[in-house]
């Protein structure tokens, strides 16, 4: 089985970026537009946070926030986990199980190049990290 790099799995993605002051609602139709669910926010060049699908929902709309005039920069998840690029995808993964999210900005010195999420899984790695993931439980079961 090879291993996929984070960097063979962004190369030729465009991504999709903004800065802190966009509205929630530009940022919901440039994540419809480009059919993602993340989109990476910037402090000039660099990562400042990442707002999401859940960002928009949990943080917007459940807390009665108008999109129209609420920035992304108030209600993005500021300081996210993120992953070189030289690394193994399977590591994202385990990024993602250990925090309970679904996207991880790749960076190079600090600087945002790309995002993987876990509709990228649908390859060798997933099928790798199902069965670290069971045989971890089971050896839990069998200690316990």
């Amino acid at each position: 089985m090879s291993i996929r790099t984070i960097r063979s799995i962004i190369e030729g993605q465009d991504l999709l970026s903004t800065p802190a002051s966009l509205p929630v609602a530009d940022a919901a139709r440039l994540m419809r537009t480009h059919k993602v669910g993340a989109i990476v926010v910037v402090d000039g060049e660099r990562l400042a946070g990442i707002f999401t699908e859940r960002d928009a929902l949990f943080r917007v709309v459940a807390e009665g926030r108008d999109p129209q005039t609420t920035p992304v920069g108030e209600v993005m998840t500021a300081n996210p986990t993120t992953i070189d690029a030289d690394k193994p995808f399977a590591r994202a993964l385990e990024l993602m199980h250990a925090g309970s999210f679904r996207h991880v900005p790749v960076v190079d010195n600090g600087r945002p190049i790309g995002i993987v999420s876990s509709r990228d899984a649908m390859g060798p790695e997933l099928e790798q990290f199902m069965y670290t993931l069971i045989v971890e439980d089971h050896t839990r079961n069998v200690l316990a």
